[in-house]
Formats: structure tokens, sequence, C-alpha cells
């Protein structure tokens, strides 16, 4: 784990704005691409998938607090952003391994809403197996964001997927994909978008989520929508 921290601790609120982007690990998004993103977009909470190293001077320029967790025996992995300090440190749950490599899951606590940051295996079986075992570590307010690699509906029951209904991805710059995702229990989503394409072969997607503590959302039986 790298990681670091400055300023405010961050208190309750009733919105958040979270941004989540697939960097392309070493031949994608630069550190002053990830910092262009953030001046332009102003996000409360930015999620990343495939991090490296090159990451790590993000909080030297927009300050805030960082945290990069690898994949097991892989160069990249995941990375969370915040302008203020969280009320802990995210925590890294390991998930069911690949035929390639093994995966895990940031966990981030927020105090009004608990957000996993994903980056799920290509087995179509094996990456709604890991969504499970998110699901059973999140309280009832949360959200799960980030690459799912996943085509048709995600099937977890009691989260209800508001991402962009939009192509994220061009798999081989051919078959446009909506693989990056968002589920929520418990909140509301009031926008999801997805912005233009970068220097990634994946587009962060914005999700705005209200998370006041008195509004409860009705949980349907599983997530839809491809």
């Amino acid at each position: 784990m790298v990681a670091f921290s400055g300023g405010l601790l961050h208190s309750h609120f009733e919105m958040i704005k979270v941004i989540s982007w697939n960097l392309l690990r070493l031949t994608g998004a630069s550190l002053d691409d990830v910092v262009r993103l953030i001046r332009r977009e102003h996000p409360d909470l930015l999620l990343m998938q495939e991090v490296t190293q090159g990451m790590d001077g993000l909080t030297r320029v927009v300050g805030g607090q960082y945290q990069r967790d690898l994949l097991p025996g892989r160069v990249h992995g995941l990375g969370v952003w915040s302008p203020m300090p969280m009320p802990s440190w995210p925590l890294v749950l390991p998930l069911q391994s690949g035929a390639m490599f093994n995966r895990v899951c940031q966990i981030i606590d927020l105090g009004s809403i608990t957000i996993a940051n994903v980056h799920l295996s290509h087995g179509q079986i094996l990456n709604r197996r890991q969504l499970r075992r998110i699901a059973t570590v999140l309280p009832y307010r949360a959200a799960v964001l980030g690459d799912y690699n996943l085509i048709g509906p995600a099937l977890l029951p009691g989260f209800r997927d508001v991402g962009p209904r939009e192509h994220t991805h061009i798999a081989g710059d051919m078959v446009p994909l909506r693989i990056d995702r968002c589920l929520i229990r418990g909140v509301a989503c009031l926008e999801a978008k997805a912005l233009l394409r970068e220097t990634s072969d994946h587009r962060p997607i914005v999700v705005s989520l209200n998370v006041m503590p008195h509004y409860r959302a009705a949980e349907p039986a599983m997530g839809i929508v491809a």
C-alpha cells in the first residue's frame, strides 16, 4: 500500500460527486491527465483502476489523501484520491482469484456512505461472484464503482445499476462496451454520465449521489440494464 494524507477531515455530507477511471496502467493516463481531470471536475472522490507508481505524486500537486493498492503480483492496482482526508484509511478486500491473477477491492468508508472501488475479473460468472462477496461486507448505504469487465446485468440483489447508459470502453478499438459501472444501495443517484475519452481506453464515469441519512431507497431484486 502507498498512502499520502493532509488537510481537514471529511465530515458527513448530503451529496457526493464520484469519478471512476481506468487509467490503462503504463501507456494510458498520466499524472498530468489526472490532475487536469481533478481541476476540471472537482470530484469529492476519485476512484482509479490500473494505477501505477507514476500516480504517487498526486498529493504533491493537488493535496488531499491518496492510497494505491497493487493487485497481487502486478505492477498496477487500485487507487483512491479525496480532496480531504477520509475518516479512516481504505481497507483492502481480497476477492476470488481469476485464472491469470488475484483481484482485490478497496473499501472506502466515508461515514454517510461506503464505496467499493473495483477492477473485476473478465470471467462472467467469476466477476458476479466477486460482486456478491463485496456486497457481504458493505453496510446498507453503499456504492460499487469501477471497471466491472461485465457484460449484461450485474444480478446483484438489493443494488440498482445507475451508471451511464452509454459505452465507456471500446474493446480492440472496435466493439463499444459499457463495462465501467456504478451499483448503489440505500442512496439515490442524481446524475450519471461518461466523460469524453482522453488518454486511456476507458472513459471516466461521473455519478452524483444523494446520501442524506433520512433517505432510504427502494431495493429492487437485482441490478438491470446491460
